[in-house]
């Protein structure tokens, strides 16, 4: 079950026992799915199109991706952004999963409505999923220009990156990009939740759960299949932020081909369109629901053993789902 569950409540389990489960499974995957990261990122910034077809393209594949980056700046350069990246998995994590769980619960005791509706879901998911960005959304656009920075780096270290940043381009710099966040983390969460808790149902029809094994390997492809629904929809919204988080940082993508300035959110969407076609706010999505997958699929497996015996955290699977899902970044999301 994802959010509260009004069954449960004699569960001997803290709130932010399951949060700290939630958060560490995310510090893991975020360490082991950051490669695609970097390569998602660097998709959704080339104006040029991704194709050997087009002279001026630097990137034009996955895997030719990875051997320039390999050869250009080393095996280091995948994780470049890791540690603003890491502080983004656990704090989303952690302030999503607490807000998700408080919302759902306000529902079920103040109204009349049942906490597990596919609708309550929908806005309870969304609404934490802004509390948890509007809190972490700094640490994304810093984590934004790491990985989007060649060689030589601009930034050397997290906190020359925030010293500079806020020296040059004054305090505003780090809520660059919001814009497209919030409109677009509300539907992307809403629809992960409540798709999971669709295909969970549907699964259940189809297919019934027949052990812990099954049930596990059931919950991890409702969370994959969930994940990717959610990001396909909502990704040029994830493309217009990236492109805005990277403004007045020209000079360290003067390297990559040509760079643009966008006046907002309205503008970088007409100039994409104009400039790319439609296809053009698709780019990286390929890198991006590959990493989805595997982000999912990973923080399923280290949720799950939480509930192994032994483990203190979480007494039953479910709950460990439930903080899986929660740590699922729009960006890393």
């Amino acid at each position: 079950m994802v959010g509260y569950d009004p069954t449960t409540d004699g569960r001997s389990i803290s709130k932010i026992e399951v949060a700290v489960a939630g958060s560490v499974s995310g510090l893991v995957t975020r360490a082991l799915i950051s490669p695609l990261d970097v390569i998602k990122i660097r998709f959704q910034l080339q104006i040029e199109r991704l194709s050997r077809r087009d002279p001026g393209a630097k990137y034009h594949s996955i895997l030719q991706a990875t051997r320039q980056i390999l050869r250009e700046e080393g095996p280091t350069a995948f994780w470049k952004g890791h540690i603003p990246a890491q502080l983004l998995s656990v704090g989303y994590g952690a302030v999503q999963f607490l807000s998700f769980e408080l919302l759902t619960e306000l529902v079920h005791r103040a109204t009349a409505h049942d906490a597990r509706e596919f609708s309550v879901h929908f806005v309870c998911g969304g609404l934490s999923a802004c509390m948890a960005t509007l809190t972490v959304h700094p640490v994304d656009v810093l984590r934004t220009r790491f990985a989007a920075q060649g060689e030589p780096r601009v930034y050397r270290t997290l906190r020359d990156a925030v010293v500079t940043m806020h020296r040059t381009e004054g305090p505003s710099v780090f809520y660059k990009g919001l814009t497209p966040t919030l409109i677009a983390i509300f539907p992307y969460a809403g629809f992960q939740f409540s798709c999971y808790s669709f295909l969970k149902s549907a699964s259940d029809w189809v297919v019934p759960a027949s052990g812990k094994q099954n049930e596990n390997l059931r919950n991890l492809l409702c969370g994959c299949g969930a994940g990717v629904v959610s990001k396909t929809l909502t990704y040029p919204l994830d493309l217009f932020k990236k492109r805005l988080q990277v403004g007045g940082f020209e000079q360290a993508r003067a390297t990559f081909g040509q760079v643009r300035r966008y006046r907002g959110l309205w503008d970088c969407a007409q100039r994409v369109l104009q400039e790319e076609g439609a296809q053009g706010f698709f780019k990286g999505l390929a890198p991006s629901l590959l990493k989805a997958a595997l982000s999912t699929g990973l923080v399923f497996f280290w949720c799950c053993q939480y509930s192994q015996p032994g483990w203190s955290w979480a007494s039953r699977g479910e709950r460990s789902i439930k903080s899986s899902l929660l740590t699922q970044t729009p960006s890393s999301c």
